[in-house]
């Protein structure tokens, strides 16, 4: 028999506005403590150095990490101009240099080419298994590897400021898998200038707002095993916002809460979208919609609100 996981049945979204210095793997462990939560997981990594929101689900809300991992994420970023770095980011050893200093004009007129559709080689500092080593691992040893070039899109891509000669600030609108430190690279490769990444801020996630929706991890820790820490959570369902949504009647709710298909009403899903279907303003299920019925692929419990009843 299996060791029973310690900690309680609580579910649903804790926002961190991640702090620079930890890395994810650090954030979801401390909150999993502080909720005493018996499962947690993140949506999206962010490095170390990196801040802003990072999603952390507890509980049945895990079972919709994936719907927030595919979607969007936005992000605001300084990129240094005139330097190379080992990492292509400040971490890193300075391995090439350059006196060219575009002007705004040029590098707003190089953005275009890193959206939509492209190719992007992952940085050698990342977690991309190479023979089943991690990259970054092979790098500190200082291997000679390659990275096959990955697909990404890019929704937005755009100039917000120039700081001084040195430093410009952009902003990236994403899907999953993409590198922020790749975007700088090679946009400073492209500008003949080089560059790298200085500064970091995932600023939205989905549905998840850092304004809006982030929670510091100093209230976390200030509210840590107390009861007050449930009203930090957002409710699970909000993992859910990018899919369709489908009431159903009670004997459908039932049939999906056992792993069948089950009746529900006609929605804005059409025949074969992925949907998810809610009973009293709780969710019950994911599952492809077919002739009036959805067939899961995830059930949620049947107590799975943001906080415990």
């Amino acid at each position: 028999m299996g060791r029973r996981k310690k900690g309680r049945d609580v579910s649903g979204w804790v926002i961190v506005d991640k702090p620079a210095g930890p890395t994810s793997t650090a954030i979801v462990n401390k909150v999993r403590w502080a909720f005493d939560a018996k499962k947690a997981g993140h949506a999206g990594t962010l490095d170390p150095a990196a801040t802003g929101v990072l999603a952390v689900a507890l509980g049945e809300a895990t079972k919709t990490v994936p719907y927030i991992t595919d979607a969007l994420k936005a992000y605001r970023f300084t990129v240094r101009l005139g330097q190379a770095t080992n990492t292509d980011d400040a971490e890193g050893e300075v391995i090439a240099t350059s006196d060219l200093r575009p002007d705004d004009a040029a590098i707003i007129a190089a953005l275009p080419a890193f959206t939509g559709d492209i190719l992007q080689v992952p940085p050698k500092f990342s977690a991309v298994k190479i023979d089943g080593k991690r990259a970054y691992a092979l790098a500190r040893q200082e291997e000679d590897f390659d990275i096959a070039a990955r697909p990404l899109y890019v929704d937005e891509l755009t100039f917000v400021e120039r700081i001084d000669a040195d430093q410009i600030v952009l902003e990236l609108v994403c899907g999953k898998g993409g590198y922020v430190r790749a975007i700088a690279r090679d946009l400073g490769e492209s500008l003949g200038c080089l560059g790298h990444v200085v500064s970091l801020r995932r600023i939205w996630s989905g549905p998840f707002d850092a304004v809006e929706d982030g929670v510091s991890m100093d209230r976390i820790e200030d509210l840590a095993k107390s009861p007050e820490i449930d009203a930090l959570l957002c409710p699970l369902e909000d993992g859910l916002v990018d899919l369709p949504e489908l009431r159903c009647t009670p004997e459908g709710a039932t049939r999906l809460w056992n792993g069948n298909p089950g009746m529900v009403y006609p929605g804005e899903a059409e025949f074969g979208d992925l949907a998810w279907a809610s009973f009293e303003d709780r969710a019950v299920a994911v599952g492809t919609y077919l002739s009036g019925e959805l067939h899961p692929v995830r059930v949620f419990a049947r107590a799975s609100a943001a906080a415990p009843d």
